[in-house]
């Protein structure tokens, strides 16, 4: 377990000097930036269904210093990134998507264009932009965006509750257990996610859906 390490914020990276243990600092409870962070963190751990206890085994902190970072109180340091970004398979890049971070009055309420955390599936063409706010609820939009070529992945998977969508661009081939759809422009859809479920890009253009989820699971 870790114990005393140079602390980062999302403003930047604290320096030490070399032969010198750097004071710890902590960013002041409850900072946008801290919040912001430990929210992302948090919703790519649930992603992958990892309890907060596994996560923290794998990487080698406490379960109290991670509940502290995905609830914002704590700044985690560049080692406990690095871990976390290890862990969850991620660049550390992908856990400061934002561009702009929100005034903590909007927090769980407005998600403004430029603070969108994004989640990038590269290597599967699939990128998704969550379209609000990373705060508990029971209802998650998210904007779906796919490479020619693009797809989920190869397998189905379910998970619990419904899901529904418009394709505002392009085309989707969407698989519900053994049957397949093709959704044009302007085509909708809805679904039991307990149903086994895919889709990929149906489309020589980039395609995008808006897609909705409850309850959320990113």
């Amino acid at each position: 377990m870790e114990r005393s390490e140079t602390v980062v914020t999302i403003n930047g990276e604290e320096q030490r000097p070399a032969g010198r243990k750097a004071p710890r600092v902590v960013a002041r409870e409850g900072s946008a930036q801290d919040l912001w962070l430990g929210q992302q963190i948090r919703a790519l751990r649930r992603a992958q269904k990892l309890s907060l206890a596994q996560l923290a085994e794998r990487s080698d902190l406490s379960i109290g210093n991670l509940s502290q970072i995905e609830r914002g109180v704590r700044s985690p340091s560049v080692r406990s990134l690095q871990r976390l970004s290890e862990c969850l398979k991620v660049p550390i890049a992908d856990l400061f998507q934002t561009r702009a971070l929100p005034p903590a009055a909007e927090l769980g309420t407005i998600l403004r264009r430029k603070a969108r955390p994004t989640l990038n599936l590269s290597k599967h063409g699939c990128h998704k932009e969550l379209l609000t706010p990373m705060m508990p609820g029971t209802l998650q939009l998210l904007l779906v965006t796919l490479d020619p070529g693009g797809t989920s992945g190869a397998e189905h998977y379910v998970h619990k509750g419904e899901e529904a969508g418009v394709v505002i661009a392009g085309a989707m081939k969407l698989w519900i257990e053994d049957q397949a759809y093709i959704l044009k422009e302007g085509d909708s859809f809805r679904f039991k996610s307990t149903r086994r479920h895919r889709f990929e890009s149906a489309s020589k253009q980039t395609t995008r859906v808006i897609w909705a989820i409850t309850p959320p699971i990113y």
